[in-house]
């Protein structure tokens, strides 16, 4: 069988859980919001077990750390699953925090509070900030340890000062999961594969 398409998520709490249950419903696929958490509480073996009883693909998976500095239980969580070949992670959006310059990693694409492709790392509220190239956050710091083939670097899922708010489509989010697809739409017919989406 071809390994699950998931898209990783590093934020859990209620706000992103929402964003990304709607999102998984307007766009397609399968939000595992049932394992959300801040911080991630579940185990590698449950979100697995998801994982392949999903009905359909992408399948977007929520990971938090709560603020606890270096690995913390989502990262962790994170780690153990990247090493399975059962599952192909296709993307991450990597959620800005205030843990300034503790945690970050680089990025493919970031996505402004206006919904804009910028070079720059953005905080909570999708603003620019000074660093081109990565995102501080408290969730993040595994990535750059992970062969993702698109990162996309946003403020926190579902606010963003009510710009990304569930009642508006959550459309930065939105903005963030349609790049990832993109990408992978463009490696899967590179590979000369059919594509899925």
């Amino acid at each position: 069988m071809d390994p699950k398409k998931v898209i990783v998520i590093t934020d859990g709490d209620e706000y992103a859980r929402k964003a990304i249950d709607h999102l998984a419903t307007s766009i397609g696929g399968t939000c595992l919001g049932h394992l959300a958490a801040n911080p991630t509480t579940a185990t590698k073996e449950e979100f697995l077990k998801a994982i392949h009883s999903a009905p359909s693909e992408p399948i977007y998976v929520l990971f938090d750390d709560a603020g606890v500095p270096g690995i913390g239980p989502g990262e962790k969580v994170l780690l153990q699953m990247a090493q399975e070949q059962s599952i192909s992670i296709i993307g991450a959006i990597a959620v800005a925090s205030h843990t300034k310059f503790q945690e970050w990693s680089r990025f493919d694409f970031a996505v402004d509070g206006d919904g804009e492709l910028i070079p720059f790392g953005v905080d909570k509220e999708g603003i620019a900030e000074l660093e081109v190239g990565r995102i501080s956050g408290d969730t993040v710091y595994c990535l750059d340890q992970l062969d993702i083939p698109t990162i996309v670097a946003i403020g926190d899922i579902g606010k963003m000062r009510g710009k990304d708010d569930v009642a508006k489509g959550a459309p930065i989010t939105r903005r963030a999961v349609e790049l990832i697809l993109e990408r992978a739409e463009v490696n899967e017919n590179s590979n000369g594969n059919t594509n899925i989406f």
